[in-house]
């Protein structure tokens, strides 16, 4: 074994090494450090179309940082005692609703055993039950981590900050890693570039419009904790084949039941045309664009939520294309294809 060879061993190990020891060091707030990476692509164009006005990178960033923590911290503040309090208020009230009247009501000849119906029944009610109460404890969790919260933010911010003023240095950094040809570079940042605009502004925008034109169906016919399903709703509208429409429809039933026909003819319309947002923006967001497949975003989105939480709808789908992208590279297809597509 000659001394270059053994200088080559001890150095991939001293970095090795060093690669662990760094990610248990970032590990606790490395999806800060992810979602500061994540809001530097989304404000770009913002950013570069604030150039007209103010020349000074630093002040460019500090404005949208200051504008942003505002957005961020604000409505955390006071929404979290509200979210609070309405999920309380829907845990007693899921507590009240008679399941099995309902679902006998709905499906007659379906339930018509009364063991068969009682046991659904009893099934829904312990999910309900379940559910709400982690609702519950999930806002509660907010004020008693509230420090840790902001310690979290203020990286996020810091790190948004320095990638929006030294963008084109780390993407620099970050190609000359890359152990790929000029052309496959090319290739990769060009493809993952359109996919992260498509899965930001294709589901998370349209999801959140389709969240806030639903709730203000709620708040106008009087839906109980209207800002909580609004919330629910936004969530849903994010995820794609599911929508906005497993919350409303519900809801709508719900109205029919109690005999508020006005109320539930309401929520349809609102609802119904909060999906039809997507019908229209899409085009508009994602034109041209290239995207993933609609059941790898949901696949993606639901992985990603249960291993980084709210960020993980961004970040699972991502992880995915990126994984599809260096697939089809290696196998030298051509991208778009099947699961990464072009919009027309």
């Amino acid at each position: 074994m000659n001394d270059d060879y053994l200088k080559k061993i001890i150095i991939a190990i001293i970095l090795v090494v060093l690669l662990v020891l760094s990610f248990f060091l970032l590990r606790p707030i490395l999806l800060s450090v992810i979602a500061g990476f994540v809001l530097a692509f989304i404000f770009t164009p913002v950013y570069n179309w604030s150039s007209k006005f103010l020349k000074s990178k630093k002040l460019r960033a500090a404005l949208i940082c200051t504008i942003l923590i505002l957005l961020f911290i604000l409505p955390i503040w006071f929404l979290t005692p509200v979210f609070i309090d309405q999920s309380i208020k829907l845990y007693l009230a899921s507590q009240k609703i008679n399941f099995i009247e309902i679902l006998q009501n709905i499906f007659p000849n379906l339930l018509a055993s009364e063991g068969f119906s009682t046991e659904i029944g009893m099934v829904i009610q312990s999910f309900v039950t379940k559910t709400t109460n982690s609702l519950v404890n999930s806002f509660s969790q907010l004020i008693i981590n509230f420090p840790n919260l902001l310690f979290q933010f203020l990286i996020l911010f810091f790190v948004f900050f320095f990638v929006l003023i030294d963008q084109e240095e780390i993407i620099s950094y970050f190609r000359s890693l890359l152990p790929f040809t000029k052309d496959i570079e090319g290739k990769l940042f060009k493809s993952s570039q359109k996919i992260v605009s498509s899965v930001i502004y294709g589901q998370i925008v349209i999801g959140i419009l389709q969240g806030i034109l639903t709730g203000i169906g709620f708040f106008i016919f009087g839906v109980p904790n209207a800002l909580l399903l609004t919330l629910f709703v936004m969530i849903a509208g994010i995820f794609p084949i599911v929508g906005p429409t497993i919350i409303w429809i519900p809801i709508a039933i719900y109205f029919f039941f109690i005999g508020n026909s006005f109320s539930a003819f309401g929520i349809i319309i609102f609802g119904i045309s909060a999906s039809m947002i997507d019908n229209f923006l899409r085009p508009i967001l994602v034109s041209k664009r290239t995207h993933l497949h609609p059941a790898l975003v949901l696949i993606g989105m639901v992985g990603g939520f249960f291993l980084f939480g709210i960020l993980g709808f961004i970040l699972g789908p991502l992880i995915l294309a990126y994984l599809i992208i260096i697939l089809e590279i290696y196998r030298n297809q051509k991208i778009p294809g099947i699961l990464i597509q072009e919009s027309k």
